[in-house]
């Protein structure tokens, strides 16, 4: 069956991947937000007894989560088969516990309502800490696809002696597996810590990496103040500028500048956020996904 993808804005150039890789048909709809703020939403094209493909990655998710609802729950009022949901970067990951007294859980709020509207649901290196599958929070059938091959195939094609760098202990269960599949070594910064506001922070094996281009690589770049703060370290220890590699284009703010003034010698991102700094397309992820 052939299926039709709508593709909501900010995410044409991933859309249009997609549409062109399925030989979709492209949905055509109109959102509209009114004076007031609420949305106006008409599907044009017609769904009735197709699998239809949404496409939105939803960072900044309250400025889209109510038009991506009123879209999907239109598409299944007017009898399309399926509602599969394309999230690239799934938000609301992070407060997945309780951590105070009367805190929102609002992982699994966002989980119950996406799950509510959409049939299925893809995403891109979901931020799962304290839990261990989607489904643990979401009712449909969730597939996660992982970036760390195509990152690692990039580092290998476009840099000449890579050293990746974890800026914590936290960080070397991620980098040690995209430095495997790189065929590169990687090290991790050491913090000792002398008091509550005295830690030292040291890069290992630093002259024998004097050589080597440092690479920092992270799931999310939001308010880069790790990479940053990585960045200060290394450039203190002598080594060469970094590239910093991350799956997920956030950059809260101005992190972005910020990230560029700190002394990085590029910044590359995969293509589930629209953003300039986007090298690494994992199109091919989702359409072999879609495709089975």
């Amino acid at each position: 069956m052939k299926s039709i993808i709508f593709t909501l804005p900010g995410n044409e150039t991933l859309g249009e991947k997609l549409t062109t890789g399925l030989n979709a048909e492209k949905g055509n709809f109109h959102i509209h937000r009114f004076p007031d703020g609420e949305s106006y939403v008409r599907v044009e094209s017609l769904v009735e007894a197709k699998d239809v493909i949404v496409l939105c990655t939803l960072h900044e998710p309250d400025n889209k989560i109510l038009q991506l609802y009123f879209l999907c729950k239109l598409l299944k009022e007017l009898k399309a088969q399926r509602v599969i949901l394309i999230a690239p970067y799934l938000a609301y990951m992070r407060q997945d516990k309780r951590f105070n007294p009367g805190e929102a859980i609002t992982s699994s709020y966002f989980a119950s309502l996406i799950s509510g509207f959409a049939d299925e649901l893809i995403t891109i290196d979901p931020h799962l800490h304290r839990r261990n599958t989607l489904s643990e929070i979401y009712s449909i059938p969730s597939q996660v696809i992982h970036a760390a091959d195509h990152i690692s195939n990039w580092i290998k094609n476009n840099i000449e002696k890579p050293v990746l760098v974890g800026p914590d202990s936290e960080s070397e269960q991620w980098v040690s597996d995209v430095a495997k599949k790189a065929n590169a070594p990687y090290i991790v910064l050491e913090k000792i810590r002398k008091g509550d506001r005295d830690v030292k922070v040291s890069v290992p094996q630093v002259e024998t990496f004097k050589n080597f281009t440092p690479v920092l690589v992270d799931d999310i770049i939001s308010t880069a103040h790790t990479m940053i703060e990585t960045l200060y370290h290394l450039k203190s220890a002598g080594m060469k500028p970094a590239i910093c590699i991350g799956v997920h284009a956030v950059f809260a703010n101005n992190a972005y500048q910020e990230l560029m003034k700190a002394g990085v010698a590029s910044i590359i991102t995969c293509n589930t956020i629209q953003h300039t700094s986007n090298q690494i397309d994992l199109s091919d992820k989702i359409l072999s996904l879609l495709k089975k």
